[in-house]
C-alpha cells in the first residue's frame, strides 16, 4: 500500500530574495522626498559626524518631524554611506545617493540597495505608456478627418475638454 507523504512546498529557483525590489524603490523615493526637505538643515551636522551617536543626534535635531524614519536603526549604515569614497559632492546627488543606499534598511549592502533602486527606476521608465492619441473630427468649417493637437486641421478650432471626460 502506498504511503502518503506530506509534500513540502516547492521553493523558487535561484537565490532567495532578501528584499522586495518594489518595496525598496518605494522607500527610496520616500526617503528622497524627506531628505530633500531637511537636507539644508541636516547636511552641516551630518557631514561633521564621526560616530553613530553624532549621526543620531544630527537626525534628531535637524530632521524633525522625520527623525523617526532614520533613528536609531540607520545610524551605522548612514555613517558607512557617508564615508564611501564615491559619495557625491552636489546636493541633489547626495540626497539621492543616501536615500537609495538606506532604502533596503541594511538587509543588503548599500551598493546592492542602490543597484535595486536603479533597476526599478529603469523598469518604470520602460513601462508602456501612450505616445500619441488621435481623434477623428467633423468641424463646423466643413473639415472631416483626423485632428492635430486636439484641434481642427483646417481652422484650428479646439476640441472641448468636456468631451474627454
Amino acid at each position: 500500500m502506498a504511503e502518503l507523504r506530506a509534500s513540502s512546498p516547492k521553493r523558487d529557483r535561484g537565490r532567495p530574495q532578501l528584499v522586495r525590489p518594489s518595496e525598496t524603490y518605494g522607500r527610496a523615493e520616500n526617503y528622497r522626498g524627506i531628505l530633500d526637505q531637511v537636507w539644508d538643515r541636516l547636511w552641516p551636522a551630518l557631514s561633521q559626524a564621526q560616530n553613530e551617536d553624532e549621526v543620531t543626534t544630527a537626525f534628531v535635531e535637524h530632521a524633525r518631524p522625520y527623525d523617526r524614519e532614520f533613528v536609531p536603526t540607520q545610524a551605522t549604515l548612514t555613517l558607512q554611506v557617508l564615508r564611501e569614497p564615491m559619495f557625491p559632492k552636489r546636493r541633489k546627488s547626495q540626497v539621492g545617493f543616501l536615500a537609495d543606499s538606506l532604502a533596503a534598511l541594511g538587509v543588503v549592502s548599500a551598493r546592492r540597495s542602490r543597484d535595486i533602486c536603479s533597476a526599478e527606476r529603469a523598469k518604470a521608465k520602460r513601462a508602456h505608456h501612450i505616445i500619441r492619441y488621435e481623434y477623428y473630427v467633423e468641424c463646423s468649417c466643413g473639415y472631416k478627418g483626423p485632428a492635430r493637437d486636439r484641434a481642427c486641421r483646417k481652422c484650428g478650432a479646439a476640441i472641448l475638454l468636456s468631451l474627454f471626460g
